[in-house]
């Protein structure tokens, strides 16, 4: 493995357990350089969200330009955007970037906090999922993004085909909120799809799970590894961290971040 750079765009939280500190420790597990352009500032922990502050579009923009000139990017990770003027921002400076993107369309928090403006969706949907290369939104996300039903996972499975007709060359739909004790998640792409079913773990430590998951698909894509492998690390590696938590907070708790071969 090589050690692939990887340029995640996303939400700072306080409590370590989501956003860019996820993100860079998910990167670090798995062998990769990460570097950022932080979106918002966020007042957290594993209770819930207590105040965003949104950083200035031209400033992300300026923390996206100076790292792609300098340091060199082999992927990019998106998380939270908040708002259409970042969103155009980001989109803005992707335009002729030649690598993967990793699109993580971060709407609600874990503990049930809006970080995503109601009128940031056509943007979201318009300007960044023809850019990516793979979209992983949760079923809530997935419902905003297509205006269909999702009761199981065959739903999940024509949602996500319908939202792989906006743009994105696949989908990997994330079956968490479903209920069962079987997690059933779909990876969806022109011509295929594959379904990752396994048992639930039962577990309240699930902050930051999506952006885990996003931030260890990127890096496996930058690697080298093919779209299936790349999901199939991914996830394991999530199972992993959800196994180990160590259990701080009260609240949704971060999972555990180590090594993962």
């Amino acid at each position: 493995m090589t050690q692939a750079r990887v340029l995640v765009i996303a939400g700072s939280d306080s409590g370590g357990g989501a956003g860019i500190q996820a993100d860079i420790k998910t990167v670090t597990c798995l062998g990769g350089f990460a570097m950022t352009a932080v979106t918002a500032v966020t007042v957290q922990n594993t209770r819930g969200v207590f105040g965003v502050h949104m950083i200035p579009p031209e400033v992300v923009a300026a923390q996206m330009r100076v790292v792609i000139e300098d340091l060199g990017v082999d992927v990019v990770k998106i998380g939270m955007l908040g708002d259409v003027a970042t969103i155009l921002a980001v989109a803005d400076g992707l335009e002729g970037l030649a690598v993967p993107v990793v699109l993580d369309p971060v709407m609600v928090s874990t503990s049930g906090s809006r970080l995503l403006a109601d009128d940031a969706v056509a943007a979201l949907r318009e300007r960044l999922l023809p850019l990516a290369t793979v979209v992983t939104p949760n079923v809530p996300e997935l419902i905003e993004l297509t205006g269909l039903e999702v009761d199981d996972a065959a739903d999940m499975l024509l949602a996500a085909r319908e939202l792989l007709e906006a743009g994105p060359m696949a989908v990997l739909a994330k079956g968490g909120h479903l209920d069962g004790e079987r997690l059933t998640d779909w990876l969806v792409w022109k011509g295929g799809q594959r379904a990752f079913a396994e048992s639930r773990i039962d577990s309240r430590d699930t902050h930051g799970t999506g952006c885990t998951l996003a931030s260890a698909l990127a890096v496996s894509l930058a690697q080298g590894l093919g779209l299936e492998d790349a999901c199939a690390r991914a996830r394991g590696f999530v199972r992993q961290g959800l196994l180990q938590a160590p259990g701080f907070g009260e609240g949704a708790g971060p999972l555990g971040f180590y090594p993962f071969e």
